[in-house]
C-alpha cells in the first residue's frame, strides 16, 4: 500500500506536520473540483466512457507500478471480490456515470449532484433500520431536495430537452452509486483496507470502462483522439487519480474526519465559478442560493450521522 505520509511529506518537504495536513486538505478541496471542469473539456471532443476508462486504467497502472509492489501483500481468495465490487460501485459506475453525464449537463450541477449523496445515505439507514430519522438529519434531507428544487428552477423547461434528463439521471445513478461504496467499504473496513487496493480497482474499472465503450461503438480510435482531450486526461490522471488522492489520505491520517469532509462542499463551489468563467455556464441567483441550501443540508446529515449511520 502506498504511505501517503512519506509521498506527501517528499512532495512538499518544506512545512510543518499540521501546516502539511491543511495544505493537503486544500488541494483535495481544489483539485478535485477542477477534475470536473478537465472532464467536461475532454468529453468535448471524445466519448465521456471512453475517456473515463482511459484516465482509470492510466491511473490505475501508475499506482500498481509504484504503490502496490514491494512489501505489499497483494489480494487473495475473497479479497479480490470486495476489489471487484468497489471497482464497480466506486469508479465503474460513479466516475463513469457522472463523467458521461456532464456530456449533457454543465460541470457546476453534475458535482452539485455528486455532493448529495450523503441524502442517500439518509434513506439507507431509514430502510434499513427502520428507525425514526432523527429530527437534525429529516431537517438536512429536507434542505437538501429544497436546495436542488432551488437550483432547478431555472431548468424546468431543460426537462423537456431529453439529452438533460438523461445527464440529471445518470449523474443521480453515480451518486447513488458512491453512496452505495461508501456503504459497502464500511462493512469491510474490519477485514479490509480498501486502499490497498486502489490501484486494482482503477485498473479493473479503465479496462470494463473502456471495454464497455468500444463495444457500445461509444469509443473513437486513439489516433484520433484531439490533443484537448488527452490534455484533459492527463490532467484527470495526475492530479484527480493521484496527487489528490494522496493528499486526501495524508489529510485524513493527520487531521479530524470532521474537517476533512469539507472537500465535499467545496468541491461543488470550485466547480461552479470554474465552469461560469471557462465556459459562461449559468451563474445566477438560483444556483448560488439553491447550491448553498443543498450544501448546508448535506452537512447537516453528516454531522449527525457521521458515526453511527452505518455501524
Amino acid at each position: 500500500m502506498l504511505n501517503p505520509k512519506k509521498t506527501y511529506t517528499a512532495l512538499f518537504p518544506r512545512y510543518g506536520h499540521r501546516a502539511k495536513a491543511i495544505l493537503a486538505l486544500m488541494v483535495v478541496c481544489f483539485f478535485w473540483g477542477t477534475t470536473w471542469i478537465a472532464s467536461r473539456i475532454g468529453v468535448q471532443y471524445m466519448p465521456a466512457l471512453q475517456l473515463a476508462g482511459i484516465r482509470q486504467l492510466l491511473g490505475g497502472t501508475i499506482y500498481i507500478i509504484f504503490f502496490l509492489s514491494g512489501r505489499n501483500k497483494w489480494p487473495r481468495g475473497k479479497e479480490w471480490v470486495t476489489i471487484l465490487v468497489l471497482s464497480l460501485l466506486n469508479f465503474f459506475f460513479t466516475n463513469g456515470l457522472t463523467t458521461w453525464g456532464i456530456q449533457f449537463i454543465s460541470a457546476g450541477l453534475g458535482a452539485i449532484i455528486a455532493a448529495i449523496f450523503p441524502l442517500w445515505l439518509v434513506v439507507f439507514a431509514f430502510f434499513r433500520k427502520r428507525t425514526i430519522i432523527p429530527m437534525k438529519s429529516l431537517l438536512g434531507l429536507l434542505l437538501g431536495f429544497g436546495g436542488v428544487c432551488v437550483i432547478f428552477y431555472e431548468h424546468l423547461k431543460d426537462f423537456l430537452n431529453p439529452d438533460f434528463r438523461f445527464g440529471i439521471l445518470i449523474s443521480l445513478a453515480g451518486s447513488l452509486s458512491w453512496a452505495i461504496g461508501t456503504v459497502y467499504t464500511k462493512r469491510q473496513a474490519g477485514e479490509f483496507n480498501p486502499y490497498f487496493s486502489i490501484g486494482l480497482q482503477m485498473f479493473i474499472s479503465g479496462i470494463l470502462l473502456y471495454l464497455v465503450s468500444s463495444l457500445s461503438g461509444m469509443a473513437i480510435p486513439l489516433g484520433s483522439i484531439p490533443v484537448q482531450s488527452w490534455m484533459a486526461i492527463g490532467y484527470l490522471v495526475v492530479f484527480g487519480s493521484v496527487i489528490t488522492f494522496v493528499a486526501y489520505l495524508y489529510a485524513l491520517q493527520n487531521l479530524p474526519t470532521e474537517q476533512v469532509s469539507i472537500y465535499a462542499y467545496m468541491n461543488p463551489v470550485v466547480a461552479v465559478l470554474l465552469g461560469a468563467f471557462l465556459f459562461g455556464e449559468k451563474l445566477t441567483i438560483f444556483i448560488g442560493a439553491g447550491g448553498l441550501i443543498t450544501l448546508y443540508g448535506v452537512y447537516l446529515v453528516n454531522d449527525t450521522h457521521r458515526k453511527k449511520l452505518l455501524s
